[in-house]
């Protein structure tokens, strides 16, 4: 098997994926099949910012630099701990406020001295200028923040003080509607930045705009405005970034010897109905777009959805890995997981597949007032995880009579694969948009050529309303639809899980998978089921009962070159380690809380002892919230 692009010193943890080819594999061998078993707690850090809410999460993968973990809260707050003990060495807080959305996933590092992804300073060896390590962060108001990474005061020749707004720019939508959770992409002297908007509100939303900043001194470099490829950086005066455009809310992964940044595109808002989106969101939306890391140029582009109704953005970190061609060479590729459960594996250098992509026809029909692809491409050269077709004979229940409604609903509902359009009757959707391997994203054995993902697996109800019956009930019920309101289009749509009485999926389990494709083959070596009811039952009500049916997860997977994967993300309290090669678990242990985020593993200079670490906020299924950073070690 090839290299991963930009390996970084071997037991840091220096980009949200590890490294720049997002491949979230750690060339460590000290924690093993052989003694995983032996794990322990180490230590525990609190950030003292409980999640207040279901919209509050905490999920941070840490980074690990020179024997310092860097982390954010959910309101941006920045911390900075001992690796080999987690004692805080210092806080910044850039008192952002309320936010409708409030999480942050990662943080960016920056090292002057650096020649490329692995620092020339030795280890223990500080600089002696400030800042010229620095920590960037995006935060939920809108703003890159840069501090000095050993001591967390802002790097003063930063924008203003450290800070750089991302509002300057975005004059047209809710400037509320925009908010940057992933880390930001730093590559070279740049901090490559996209961000969420919050989805299906209105027509006109904030832009999809991608920018690069000076990571020394926070003056944009260049801007990618899909929707007007003249603007190259700030807008015309009196002019604003085109509203409304595909965006990226998820993280790049960049080559730096091809010069190429990988952005994973999400849609055009609203989701729902798309007929007054223009050519140029029906070009770029729910795609791969390769950029020109110094000048923001378009250099390729290939799409997973063509006109998506079905909220299938691309949620996932592309993962760059260099497979063998068949004829003794090596390709370097990028694979790129999707919510639709399709693995697209394609040629990183000009877009071109190598797993190949078939069109399919798809349903047709709807509401009047759409237009629908005729076509939409499938990996065929590729496993697809979790897509058998739902039908009646699948339908479950833990009772004869739910069951019996789940069938009776099904058979209700239209649905004729995972590209039924929405219409006003209800419709199933499967793979449905909180589905398949979302922002958590796919590791990569490196050393075994084994690409490692996990899926949720849980059909969704979608309805259009006209807009004054909708807009009629949204007023009723205080603006609670069970949807969302597309304002300024004919429709509103209301949505739910499709779940029988007692609050059970009604398709059969698993509802959550972990699995195992041997790049080299493009074969499927392994599956399983993740994650237990212990912490779920129906109605709500836990079972504690620790059955293994496998489980909807939030967050993704690790490998090291051991011959293991550490995995949370299901609904239970547990994190675990598998066999890569099997899938076999070796080890759980219990979380305080729920936690939905991937791990992270480094070696600490101190002792030399290999720490795996999570972040443990609570889970989408139980109330229950934390603010836990939990540390793992073998006995010393």
């Amino acid at each position: 098997p090839g290299n991963a692009v930009g390996a970084a010193a071997g037991g840091d943890w220096r980009h949200w994926g590890r490294t720049p080819s997002g491949t979230r594999h750690a060339p460590l061998d000290q924690i093993t099949p052989g003694n995983v078993a032996d794990l322990q707690v180490a230590w525990t850090y609190r950030t003292g910012e409980i999640p207040k809410s279901g919209s509050q999460t905490h999920v941070v993968t840490p980074l690990h630099v020179n024997g310092m973990l860097y982390g954010c809260t959910q309101s941006s707050r920045l911390f900075a701990l001992d690796a080999e003990t987690g004692q805080e060495r210092w806080t910044f807080d850039p008192k952002t406020g309320e936010s409708i959305f409030p999480r942050c996933r990662g943080v960016g590092y920056h090292d002057a001295k650096a020649t490329g992804a692995a620092s020339t300073v030795p280890a223990g060896e500080q600089p002696t200028a400030a800042c010229t390590r620095r920590i960037i962060a995006t935060t939920v108001d809108a703003r890159i923040v840069a501090v000095d990474a050993l001591t967390g005061q802002p790097c003063t020749d930063f924008g203003d003080n450290g800070i750089v707004s991302l509002r300057v720019g975005m004059d047209k939508g809710n400037p509320e509607f925009y908010f940057p959770t992933a880390a930001p992409t730093v590559t070279r002297n740049l901090v490559i930045v996209g961000g969420l908007v919050w989805d299906n509100q209105e027509l006109g939303e904030p832009s999809g705009v991608v920018r690069a900043f000076d990571v020394r001194t926070g003056a944009l470099v260049w801007a990618w405005d899909l929707g007007n490829p003249a603007i190259t950086g700030l807008p015309p005066e009196g002019q604003s970034y085109t509203p409304g455009t595909p965006n990226v809310w998820s993280t790049p992964a960049f080559d730096e010897a091809l010069g190429l940044v990988y952005l994973p595109t999400g849609n055009a808002t609203p989701d729902f109905w798309g007929r007054h989106r223009t050519e140029a969101d029906d070009r770029y939306s729910s795609s791969i777009v390769a950029l020109d890391i110094a000048t923001g140029r378009e250099r390729w582009r290939f799409q997973t959805v063509r006109h998506d109704l079905w909220d299938y953005d691309v949620p996932s970190q592309p993962a760059l890995y260099d497979v063998p061609d068949g004829k003794g060479g090596m390709t370097p590729a990028l694979i790129q997981t999707t919510k639709r459960g399709q693995i697209f594996m394609l040629d990183r250098r000009d877009g071109t597949p190598m797993a190949e992509v078939v069109d399919r026809p798809v349903p047709q029909g709807g509401v009047p007032d759409e237009r629908l692809a005729a076509t939409q491409p499938y990996s065929v050269g590729m496993p697809a995880i979790g897509t058998e077709p739902l039908s009646e004979q699948r339908m479950w229940g833990l009772t004869p009579l739910d069951q019996l409604m789940c069938r009776i609903d099904f058979r209700k509902a239209r649905y004729e694969g995972e590209f039924t359009p929405p219409s006003e009757q209800w419709t199933i959707q499967y793979p449905g948009w909180m589905g398949g391997t979302t922002w958590g994203s796919a590791s990569v054995a490196e050393n075994l050529g084994y690409l490692i993902l996990n899926d949720t697996r849980v059909a969704v109800l979608n309805r259009l309303v006209p807009r004054a019956a909708y807009d009629a009930k949204a007023s009723a019920d205080g603006g609670h639809t069970g949807g969302a309101p597309q304002r300024g289009t004919p429709w509103g749509i209301e949505q739910q899980r499709f779940l029988s009485a007692l609050g059970v999926p009604c398709q059969e389990p698993p509802y959550g998978t972990i699995n195992a494709i041997d790049l080299a083959t493009r074969k499927l070596v392994w599956s399983m089921p993740l994650g237990t009811t212990e912490e779920t039952g129906p109605l709500g009500i836990a079972t504690r009962l620790p059955m293994p049916i496998g489980m909807p997860t939030r967050g993704g997977p690790i490998t090291t070159s051991s011959g293991l994967i550490f995995m949370a993300a299901a609904q239970d309290y547990y994190i675990r380690a598998l066999d890569v090669r099997t899938g076999r678990e070796l080890w759980k242990e219990r979380l305080p809380v729920g936690a939905e985020t991937v791990p992270m593993t480094y070696l600490s200079p101190a002792s030399g002892r290999q720490f795996v670490v999570i972040s443990a906020g609570g889970n989408s299924s139980t109330t229950t919230k934390g603010d836990y950073v939990v540390a793992f070690a073998l006995p010393q």
